[in-house]
């Protein structure tokens, strides 16, 4: 028997039940809001493709992206109800929580620390130990000491044997200028290949290969209130969806990510932080490790970054299910 046409099909089961009433309209999305930790690049491949594949519109949700314009807009907008959901950092979620913002954690975008220590390969920096007395960049206050301190611990040296030098966001244009001889917070998924591009490549010191323990880079936070909303689950469910498309396609789900008003981030630095990211996403993004996040609380409160070790539900929970 010949094979019918598989567009034939909709219309052949229409004609083989002529009792079923047609489908019903579908009622109008649910409308979530979600400000993103920075300006698009390849850490957010997951939710462009939720949004450009159609996987947020197959659940019901109209997810409105919005990049700050200031990096620490996402937790004081969600702590104040300004937005459903924010990309944060689980190494900074401790902090804000002991502060007082209401925050919560509802899933993981980025599964593998991203930060590094970095200096010039052609430099005289050959190990941790060559450090000492050098001057350190770093972009952002808040964890620099306590990654140098640990890093350096193997050596026998602490953050107090360096010089930690705030170079605001210019992390790879002052180390090879020379302004610094290492730069701290630089992401082995771009900066590294920044480096790379400009012909000075950058020798990687991992933190989680030196003491520090292993952490998610990128994280969905919401306010403590609304974890139980279902329309959370519903919008890590299409993340998961989104990113197992991604994973499974990932040049079609490039052409998505700089298709229209994103075109401008084709280019060859982009490209290769999309190829380094794609291994470190979440492919289960509403799973939680509870002795990760667990662990990272008590060695913060060891290094008195907070005042206690909370209990793991005030900060970090898995969705209910759908």
């Amino acid at each position: 028997m010949t094979d019918l046409p598989r567009r034939a099909l909709p219309g052949l089961a229409s004609l083989l039940l002529p009792g079923v009433a047609a489908a019903q309209p579908a009622p109008p999305a649910q409308r979530l809001t979600l400000i993103l930790d920075w300006f698009v690049n390849p850490d957010h491949a997951p939710i462009v493709v939720a949004q450009e594949g159609g996987h947020f519109a197959q659940a019901g949700l109209e997810v409105r992206i919005v990049a700050p314009a200031d990096p620490n807009d996402p937790p004081r907008m969600v702590g104040a109800k300004q937005a459903e959901l924010g990309v944060y950092y689980q190494k900074t979620l401790y902090l804000a929580v002991d502060q007082g913002l209401p925050l919560v954690r509802v899933g993981t975008l980025v599964a593998t620390p991203l930060s590094t220590v970095t200096v010039l390969r052609d430099g005289p920096i050959r190990t941790l130990a060559d450090l000492r007395g050098k001057r350190v960049g770093f972009s952002t206050a808040g964890f620099e000491e306590v990654v140098m301190d640990v890093m350096l611990a193997s050596s026998g040296l602490s953050a107090r044997d360096v010089r930690l030098v705030n170079v605001n966001f210019g992390l790879s244009s002052a180390l090879m200028s020379g302004q610094v001889d290492a730069i701290i917070g630089g992401f082995r998924n771009f900066e590294l290949h920044q480096l790379a591009l400009e012909n000075r490549p950058g020798r990687p010191f991992y933190p989680e290969q030196n003491g520090f323990p292993i952490y998610d880079e990128l994280i969905y936070v919401a306010h403590r209130d609304r974890a139980a909303d279902p329309l959370l689950r519903r919008f890590i469910d299409a993340l998961e969806a989104a990113t197992q498309f991604l994973v499974n396609n990932p040049e079609e789900s490039w052409r998505m990510f700089i298709a229209g008003p994103r075109r401008e981030l084709d280019n060859e630095l982009n490209r290769r932080a999309w190829a380094s990211t794609l291994t470190r996403f979440a492919l289960a993004p509403g799973a939680l490790d509870r002795n990760r996040y667990q662990r990272f609380a008590r060695f913060l409160h060891e290094r008195r970054m907070i005042r206690g070790v909370p209990a793991l539900e005030s900060y970090a929970v898995e969705l209910p299910a759908a």
